[in-house]
């Protein structure tokens, strides 16, 4: 049942998801993997606006990851497509739906066309309250490493100095500047590992492992992790 009563708690701001499991899910049913994605994409739209409805600020999805490169063309060119068709659908929705779009990792690698797709997304929604973060060719030990480069040149310039370096200046080096760290990070699939997934940013977060396939993760069960999240006591390295 979808967390509608009032007097629930109120849900993290920020939620990070690691959509897995669409390989297996078509697998299961005999279909091919870009099925598997497609379903997977309509999951994302359902949680998306479910986010939305419970006041989430900030949903962070793992699209696709610097790894994901490895799958076959025709997947790869299959998921391309998806998102090439949600965006399309999204920018002529912007403004009934008006969620603000960020996306975190090295874009140059994508065509031109998806490029230009996603700067167009991300220019015309920053007046928008709801964000939506999309971790495309992303990689949490990459952004790390891209975020250093930056500074180590900034350094080589001479308009920063080594001993500058802290926590919150590298912070402000990453794809994700100027947006909080997730509280709650959920993996559906029954898989338990994090996968280079926000590395950086997850110090803190609370994992919530479930076994449910992506295509098949709904309202009920984002609800779930709420509830295990809001089980959890976090202490932050204190007693």
């Amino acid at each position: 049942m979808a967390l509608t009563d009032t007097t629930k708690p109120a849900p993290p701001r920020h939620i990070a998801i690691i959509m897995d499991g669409n390989g297996r899910w078509a697998k299961k049913r005999g279909l091919p993997r870009t099925a598997g994605h497609a379903a997977g994409a309509e999951s994302f739209r359902r949680i998306a606006n479910y986010c939305r409805t419970l006041g989430v600020e900030y949903l962070t999805v793992y699209a696709f990851s610097t790894e994901n490169w490895k799958r076959s063309a025709d997947e790869v060119a299959g998921i391309m497509r998806l998102l090439r068709r949600y965006l399309e659908e999204a920018l002529q929705d912007m403004e009934k739906n008006k969620v603000r779009f960020r996306f975190f990792g090295d874009l140059s690698k994508l065509s031109p066309d998806l490029q230009k797709l996603c700067h167009d997304a991300e220019n015309r929604s920053t007046d928008y309250d709801v964000q939506v973060n999309f971790c495309l060719n992303y990689g949490g030990r990459d952004e790390i490493v891209q975020a250093a480069r930056r500074f180590a040149q900034e350094v080589a310039a001479g308009e920063r100095q080594p001993e500058e370096l802290t926590e919150e200046l590298l912070g402000g080096y990453l794809y994700s500047a100027n947006v909080p760290d997730p509280e709650l990070i959920i993996r559906p699939s029954g898989e338990l590992r994090t996968s280079n997934f926000l590395l950086w940013q997850s110090a803190y977060s609370e994992y919530v492992f479930m076994n449910v396939l992506w295509p098949d993760f709904g309202p009920e069960d984002l609800d779930k992790a709420i509830e295990e999240y809001h089980r959890r006591n976090r202490r932050f390295g204190g007693t």
